[in-house]
């Protein structure tokens, strides 16, 4: 997450930044029912309810619980990230003014604040609450549905890349947090 903030300062998205966000962004229109689903995981009712049914239906009372509290604390870290660092980076817009050329999809936003991805801080953080009461191959299957809401928000161009990446990383600092705290 510091190395995202880091690398998101500036008055300008960076050039690596815009040929990563082209070269997902550029990906065939036909990804979009691929990666429409996934993403929504990012929601804050559907990830929330999503984390919820997958602790409840492994029997975990207090997993579930603490999915509540990762959203929770999902909308209060991202306000305080988008306002402590607001200041310091300028360029962190949404592609559709950020980034030339963007190709839009779906109903995202044209403009707007961009940094970090609220969508991926919740499926991080909601995977890491979950994660223990999954078997080892449901894991990978939560991670890969975390990589494709960070893929799937920058494909639809409602992020560029370090905006999920900063997400990433407050997610599963999030997720880390709550579920070190349910295991204590």
């Amino acid at each position: 997450m510091l190395l995202s903030i880091a690398g998101a300062r500036g008055s300008v998205i960076g050039a690596v930044e815009q040929r990563v966000f082209r070269a997902v962004n550029g990906l065939t229109d036909r990804l979009y029912p691929v990666l429409w689903a996934p993403m929504q995981l990012g929601n804050l009712v559907v990830g929330t309810l999503a984390g919820v049914v997958v602790a409840l239906v492994a029997g975990d009372l207090a997993v579930a619980g603490g999915v509540l509290v990762a959203a929770v604390l999902k909308l209060v870290i991202e306000r305080v990230i988008r306002h402590e660092t607001s200041g310091h980076l300028p360029a962190r817009r949404r592609p559709g003014t950020s980034e030339p050329g963007a190709v839009l999809r779906g109903d995202v936003p044209v403009d707007g604040p961009s940094f970090p991805s609220g969508h991926v801080i919740l499926a991080a953080a909601a995977g890491c609450v979950v994660a223990p009461v999954l078997s080892q191959p449901l894991v990978l299957v939560a991670a890969a549905l975390v990589a494709a809401v960070a893929v799937g928000r920058v494909y639809v161009a409602a992020h560029n890349p370090l905006d999920v990446t900063a997400g990433l990383g407050a997610g599963v600092l999030v997720g880390g947090l709550v579920s070190a705290l349910l295991t204590t």
